[in-house]
């Protein structure tokens, strides 16, 4: 079945006045979501622990888009508490552990949080018993990677060799359980929960200051006026905006929760949410394009051959989502890095407001609005 694109209206349709439970708010895709979610004037209550001192949300402001609620995804009886009282229209679950290399340092806390508090959010939603769309948010590495240099596809093989990618493969599955054991897409008239999984690949985009993350770690570098320190050089991954899988979650949880039993139901799968295939690019082609744009610098390669497996390619196919969701990633790999380093040499001297402002008048632009006129499609 192939579904029309949708209309720049539809967003504002499904979330407007909806009250929306969203998990990892304080983290970077988790901030940029919650703007756009409140700009098309949903209600949005976080639920995430304490955001880093320095993070897209505590510099931005976040907290006063939504409702801010600090809590542990592990901490069952809170989970479950939360979703009873909000009785969600739309969960977004993204709150996770998100780092590879952290993964090889705190394996049991990557797979507590990322299996544990996937089987909470779900738990919660099984015991409040009342009609939702839940979007669980993934990983591309949740595909056992077995070296080739194809796309992988929704229905291929599950795995992980590192403890971040099996948590993720593991997550995966505990979605696929409950929806067969307690929401079966086929009796959604009865139990009214409509779940989902998304996929995406290698997000950037401005605000992301984390550890061991190849594009903070470069505007670090670019801003001491330091050569960029490379790890893995060679490796290809399918990097994209951040706002390119935000509207694919988007858009999935507004099929989620509209039209018929039947058309919502067809939406309960998993769905890959990654760029065109000329963004799978290697680590050095983003760097050299990082330096490009900002005008200055140098970057030296560090591979360390006792460093941690991480695997050479990755590459998602998003033929799925393009013909059965209309869904189509909007800005190519020179638009993703240069959308990345002008929203940082931008906020360099901002403020809270100034910084928000910028994502704002980057979904505008990615959803080619102007103010007012209506919603990001």
């Amino acid at each position: 079945m192939t579904t029309a694109v949708t209309r720049p209206e539809t967003l504002r349709e499904a979330f407007l006045g909806k009250r929306v439970l969203l998990t990892g708010h304080t983290g970077f895709k988790g901030a940029w979501l919650t703007i756009w979610l409140s700009n098309l004037g949903a209600h949005v209550t976080g639920f995430a622990l304490p955001a880093e001192p320095r993070s897209l949300f505590a510099e931005a402001g976040i907290n006063s888009f939504c409702r801010h609620i600090e809590g542990d995804l592990c901490a069952r009886r809170a989970v479950v508490s939360l979703v009873a009282e909000l009785a969600p229209d739309f969960i977004f679950h993204l709150a996770a552990q998100s780092l590879v290399r952290r993964g090889y340092r705190e394996p049991q806390e990557t797979f507590g949080t990322n299996v544990l508090g996937t089987a909470n959010v779900l738990e919660a939603v099984r015991l409040a018993d009342r009609p939702c769309a839940v979007v669980i948010v993934t990983s591309d590495k949740c595909y056992e990677n077995d070296g080739r240099t194809t796309p992988y596809g929704e229905g291929d093989r599950l795995g992980g060799r590192d403890p971040y990618s099996a948590s993720k493969a593991a997550a995966e599955i505990v979605v696929s359980a409950y929806r067969a054991s307690f929401f079966p897409p086929e009796r959604l008239e009865d139990h009214g929960v409509a779940l989902a999984s998304a996929r995406s690949g290698n997000v950037i985009g401005g605000g992301d200051w984390s550890e061991d993350r190849l594009l903070p770690d470069a505007i670090r570098a670019l801003e001491r006026q330091q050569p960029i320190s490379v790890r893995n050089p060679r490796s290809v991954r399918p990097w994209q905006h951040v706002l390119d899988p935000l509207s694919g979650y988007l858009l999935l949880g507004s099929r989620l929760a509209s039209g018929s039993p039947d058309d919502r139901a067809s939406h309960c799968e998993a769905w890959n949410f990654g760029p065109d295939s000329s963004s799978a690019r290697t680590v050095a082609d983003v760097i050299a394009e990082t330096i490009r744009s900002w005008g200055t610098g140098s970057w030296r390669d560090a591979s360390d051959a006792s460093a941690p497996h991480e695997a050479a390619h990755l590459a998602l196919s998003i033929d799925k989502a393009r013909q059965r969701l209309g869904w189509a990633p909007r800005w190519d790999f020179r638009e993703a890095v240069g959308r990345t380093v002008t929203w940082y040499r931008l906020a360099q001297n901002a403020g809270e407001r100034q910084q928000a402002e910028l994502c704002l008048a980057q979904i505008r632009e990615y959803a080619n609005i102007a103010v007012g006129s209506g919603a990001p499609s």
